[in-house]
């Protein structure tokens, strides 16, 4: 029967419950399981309490001596994989479901992508820093898996992915892309173009672990970079919101104004998605203009 190896790149995040939680469902896949959590250069802290699952059964832990990057470090992960179906989860979700890896086996054979999809609590966070982070996923990410499906290479995420070996290592991940955002979206694209199928199906993970509002802005600004990069690089993201409005703009002659226009906002933009119930369509316009910043300095 075929193994499995799930993918865990570890940082700055505490993984012993999600490799827990792997670990006792590992009889319900019809083979051999390996977890293998790779640690990208976390703090001292983090990797001394990680390094407790290293006595689980079928777990690889090793520490890197410096950080990779979120490419790299998959790159490495697969790599280091022994068998022929990779698990991809970020080290910040929690595993819901009892049947998580038993649902992943019984889709084997629809396509050699199957996307399980994220969730998130229905409760708002106490914390009001991560309020923000929340209601974006709520509202941008938590997808069914039928209305995924209606465009399955966009909708891939490498947050919760089972993916044959030979594909993934036949398309790794660009490790160009040093920061934050997009990885998903290059590989969705190159599978689409070599006609790869994807599958998307209902096996959620949650994001359990919540940024912090101010963290997940960075994030944005790096993501908006990100896919300015890879427009340039491979010619794609013009059908996503913020690239068609941004080209629709310098269309028009209107990135000039719209940017001052912008900047002046900035601040008034910043409170409104800071706010316990943030703006969402502020912050839009705040990666529109991190966009048109990038576009004029050509970075």
């Amino acid at each position: 029967m075929p193994g499995l190896s799930v993918l865990i790149p570890v940082y700055n995040c505490d993984v012993r419950a999600l490799a827990q939680a792997l670990v006792s469902q590992a009889a319900l896949w019809p083979g051999p399981v390996e977890v293998l959590c790779f640690d990208d250069g976390s703090d001292e802290a983090v990797k001394q309490r990680n390094r407790e699952i290293a006595g689980l059964p079928g777990v690889r832990y090793h520490e890197l001596p410096h950080n990779l990057g979120r490419a790299a470090i998959r790159n490495r992960l697969a790599a280091a994989a022994l068998y022929p179906w990779l698990l991809l989860l970020d080290n910040n979700v929690r595993v819901a479901a009892p049947d998580f890896l038993a649902r992943y086996a019984d889709a084997l054979g629809r396509a050699p992508v199957l996307v399980g999809g994220t969730a998130y609590s229905p409760n708002p966070p106490s914390d009001a820093r991560h309020c923000l982070r929340w209601h974006y996923g709520r509202a941008r990410e938590a997808r069914s898996a039928a209305v995924r499906q209606q465009a399955p290479h966009a909708q891939l995420s490498l947050k919760n992915v089972l993916i044959s070996a030979a594909v993934f290592r036949q398309f790794p991940l660009d490790e160009r892309l040093q920061q934050y955002g997009h990885e998903d979206t290059l590989l969705g694209w190159q599978l689409g173009q070599q006609g790869v199928p994807v599958y998307h199906l209902h096996n959620p993970v949650e994001h359990a672990v919540l940024e912090p509002a101010e963290v997940f802005l960075q994030k944005s600004q790096a993501a908006a970079h990100n896919l300015l990069q890879l427009h340039r690089a491979y010619g794609l993201g013009a059908r996503t919101r913020l690239l068609a409005a941004g080209q629709r703009l310098r269309h028009l002659g209107l990135a000039g104004p719209a940017l001052a226009a912008l900047a002046l906002a900035e601040p008034w933009l910043r409170r409104q998605v800071l706010q316990p119930k943030p703006s969402l369509r502020s912050l839009d316009l705040l990666k529109l203009l991190w966009l048109l910043r990038a576009w004029r300095r050509g970075s």
